[in-house]
């Protein structure tokens, strides 16, 4: 038996496997009492329409994963990938050329069939709990966006890539890492002002009083930034939330309009200061190091796996292929793709702890920071008690309860500060 097949065979079950394990105690965790700490926050129907919520998103989540997990298995063992590889070689185009028409064709034939599942997941399920805001036009609109952005900017960097593996020799992997990174910092710089406005309309705050209480708030912590923009998250869900992207003079702070519209002052101002929090304890950077790191580590594996015979004939390839190769390692990267996911929502979650305490102290206002986050879970129907498990191998935050636990448990300290500073 091909080690290559069982390695990705094991793999990919048993990361269905866990995942399963892990929705089915996310589910079972699920109480039916509301937790004392949101008192005042979630109504009782709006905790039990949250339970719901997360029963109806665990189980569409359960039947897409089946589906393209099946999917997967059924095109691998009945030869599909070498059948389409066969088909385009026929053609008779430059190797870059049918690198471009494989990976074009499987991507546009995956979205295509999982078009009914974002279908349902929008316009049924988003729909049923008063969500979804995105009619039938920007759904469109948004597919067609993203088809042309992946035309536009994802097709140049494979072809850059299947050219440096193609004819660049043994630091083909060296060359495709510097220029990945480079576009990668090039595109952090350019998104917040060319890309993002393809999708939401940023508008910058108008003068007010909230407007001067974070310009305040930014300049009492020495973060430069001109202003803040308003994003017409709205335009699609009523879910609410804040981000922070971009570098250099492009550095956005954008807050949902629906945040804007549900929340204080005061709130507001806690929310942002958690964003540039991030900013401020350089866990931005952090991300883009590791990320940089990350993809030299991918590029150098890829060069030691991609001429492997085993490796093309776990997919019963009949010749092999820089771009058929590209998607098969992607694969039998599965397990360690694993492991990093789990070590690097661990220490997003400790980043996020880190933001937290970083906007109830600079902002001397824990009681703003913990009201913001109670009415974020509610507006989102967050699960407020979710497994161990499942926020071991899902959750980028921590839970609602440990955050509020954690902002709590040094207010008194932050507080004594505070005094003795006064």
């Amino acid at each position: 038996m091909n080690p290559f097949l069982l390695i990705i065979l094991a793999a990919l079950v048993i990361e269905f496997l866990l995942g399963t394990v892990a929705d089915l105690l996310n589910l079972k965790a699920l109480k039916t009492e509301l937790p004392p700490a949101l008192d005042g926050i979630y109504k009782p129907e709006e905790y039990r329409k949250s339970q719901l919520y997360t029963r109806a998103t665990t189980r569409f989540e359960f039947i897409t994963g089946t589906f393209n997990l099946l999917l997967l298995l059924v095109f691998w063992f009945s030869g599909g990938f070498n059948y389409l590889d066969g088909i385009i070689r026929a053609w008779g185009y430059h190797p870059v050329i049918n690198g471009l028409l494989y990976t074009g064709i499987l991507l546009f034939a995956y979205s295509l069939l999982n078009l009914p599942f974002s279908i349902y997941a929008t316009f049924v399920i988003e729909e049923r709990f008063g969500f979804n805001k995105t009619t039938v036009k920007t759904f469109i609109m948004d597919r067609v966006k993203g088809l042309g952005l992946g035309l536009l900017l994802g097709a140049p960097v494979l072809a850059g890539i299947l050219l440096f593996f193609q004819y660049a020799g043994a630091f083909a992997w060296l060359y495709c890492w510097i220029a990945v990174t480079l576009f990668s910092l090039v595109m952090q710089y350019v998104a917040p002002t060319w890309i993002m406005p393809l999708f939401n309309k940023f508008t910058p705050m108008e003068d007010s009083e909230l407007k001067e209480s974070i310009l305040s708030y930014a300049r009492s912590v020495k973060f430069p930034v001109k202003n803040v923009f308003v994003m017409d998250g709205s335009k699609r869900s009523s879910k609410s939330n804040a981000f922070f992207t971009g570098f250099g003079r492009n550095k956005r702070i954008a807050l949902f309009d629906t945040l804007v519209a549900q929340h204080t002052v005061q709130e507001l101002v806690a929310v942002l200061a958690h964003e540039i929090g991030h900013y401020k304890k350089k866990h931005i950077l952090q991300g883009m190091i590791i990320g940089i790191l990350h993809t030299g580590v991918i590029f150098f594996l890829l060069s030691v796996f991609l001429g492997s015979e085993s490796l093309f004939g776990a997919f019963y390839m009949d010749r092999q292929s820089i771009y058929a190769g590209l998607l098969f390692f992607g694969l039998l990267y599965t397990p360690l793709e694993m492991a990093l996911s789990v070590i690097m929502q661990a220490i997003s979650r400790k980043n996020e702890y880190q933001a937290d305490r970083f906007a109830a102290e600079t902002t001397r206002d824990p009681a703003s920071m913990i009201n913001a986050l109670r009415k974020l879970s509610a507006d989102n129907l967050s699960n407020l008690t979710p497994h161990p498990f499942y926020v071991f191998l899902h959750y980028s935050h921590p839970p609602l309860l440990q955050r509020i636990g954690a902002i709590r448990s040094a207010e008194e300290q932050l507080t004594g500060k505070f005094r003795s500073k006064g």
